[in-house]
């Protein structure tokens, strides 16, 4: 089990979240805890003024909700009555038993879930500190709940492979509950799990799985309110149907929340630069008269994933490197020069930067490939044939500045200072 909890500034927010996921036949709401009456004989309105009410009575809290999510392993068959009674021994353990909260089943992921809506007001208008709750309460908790109903603990269910399957656009029916079920599976794992900088290089990832994230144009209402939606894609790559806003899906992937996820994944991606840099020059050293679309595989059986962008006339302007190894999308420019849409072009066979050169149709595969695996000798003056274009690329490769630009501590020198007389 993975519990997740977040903090906001608005109950109601979250409560119709979850309650437009019941509208949708996406959710169902299976227990009003502490209320006054049952939840069979309450109404929508009921359910959310109770927690209105508790919210007022300290105005000077402003994060005063609290938006919990159980997560259980794909497989784990657990009944309504088994989840009310975790909901109610997770939310004791963790001092929110004598808390107003709402329990919603969510059917839209394909791990089953449940959603926990309460606030952190007490009845008597004081505030529950949840100051490192994650740590101190929610982690010893998820155990022994883990332990006691013999659930799949955390560590194991992040240890286990989580396989996609590309959104089949000819079977899409537009606001039935499967295909935003199929769109919501991709966008968990690939939001949180792959480390991207900007919008084309989380399309990148997206696009492998029939979906894209689209902005619109400049003058459209969705760019110049700072929204998001995401298109399902044919074959062609091409969106059909009607798109879904981002804030329909749990955490709202909006521009807020990925721009956020920009500066961080740009320095979590890092360390991770020199090993499709790396791959792309051993791939060239070892294959000298390989064409485009020759690199293009020989990257995926390395599990990295080469997009080509161009234009309509076929002009190739940039490539982006996913590597789903690592989980880390680049752009060329930002792994360097060569790696570039001009750089590669101009390494491969040679190919010119004339617009008629550059076309991806224009790079016909050589008559037979040859490979050329490189000899190291130990005399120096043979040691890679001679050739000082290779000596380069070995050098770039096998040079400890370049593995991942760390360098262990004891290896640096420090400068001695003069002391002044």
């Amino acid at each position: 089990m993975v519990a997740v909890i977040g903090s906001g500034t608005s109950i109601r927010r979250t409560f119709l979240y979850n309650e437009n996921k019941v509208k949708h036949g996406l959710a169902q709401c299976l227990m009003a805890g502490n209320y006054p009456v049952g939840l069979e004989d309450l109404n929508e309105k009921q359910r959310l003024n109770m927690l209105l009410k508790t919210v007022a009575l300290n105005p000077d809290v402003k994060r005063n909700s609290i938006h919990i999510s159980l997560n259980f392993a794909p497989g784990e068959q657990l009944s309504d009555e088994k989840l009310r009674e975790i909901s109610g021994e997770y939310m004791q353990q963790i001092g929110f038993g004598n808390q107003p909260y709402l329990v919603y089943r969510h059917d839209d992921a394909a791990h089953p879930h449940i959603h926990i809506a309460t606030v952190r007001i007490r009845p008597d208008g004081t505030n529950i500190d949840t100051f490192n709750i994650g740590r101190n309460r929610s982690e010893p908790a998820r155990k022994t709940i883990e332990n006691k109903y013999g659930l799949v603990k955390a560590e194991e269910q992040k240890k286990q492979a989580f396989s996609l399957e590309p959104v089949n656009a000819s079977k899409v029916v537009y606001g039935e509950k499967p295909t935003r079920k199929a769109i919501s599976n991709v966008l968990q794992a690939v939001l949180s799990g792959y480390k991207y900088t900007s919008l084309p290089e989380l399309n990148a990832v997206l696009n492998q799985y029939n979906i894209a994230a689209d902005r619109g144009n400049e003058t459209s209402r969705i760019f110049r309110h700072h929204g998001l939606v995401y298109h399902v894609l044919d074959a062609d790559g091409k969106p059909v149907g009607v798109p879904v806003k981002a804030s329909a899906f749990y955490n709202n992937p909006g521009m807020k929340f990925l721009e956020k996820k920009y500066l961080a994944n740009d320095v979590a991606r890092q360390s991770h630069k020199a090993r499709v840099k790396n791959t792309v020059d051993l791939l060239l050293l070892r294959n000298p008269k390989m064409n485009l679309d020759q690199l293009v595989l020989k990257l995926k059986n390395e599990g990295i994933h080469l997009t080509i962008r161009q234009n309509a006339d076929g002009i190739i302007y940039g490539l982006t490197y996913v590597d789903h190894r690592t989980k880390c999308v680049f752009n060329g420019s930002n792994i360097g020069k060569g790696y570039s849409a001009k750089g590669l072009l101009e390494k491969l066979q040679g190919i010119s930067l004339k617009p008629e050169d550059r076309k991806l149709k224009t790079i016909n595969p050589p008559e037979k490939e040859e490979k050329s695996v490189p000899f190291i000798s130990t005399n120096p003056d043979t040691a890679i044939g001679g050739n000082d274009n290779e000596k380069g690329i070995i050098e770039s490769i096998m040079g400890h500045e370049n593995s991942s630009q760390n360098v262990p501590f004891d290896w640096k020198r420090k400068k001695k200072k003069k002391k002044r007389r």
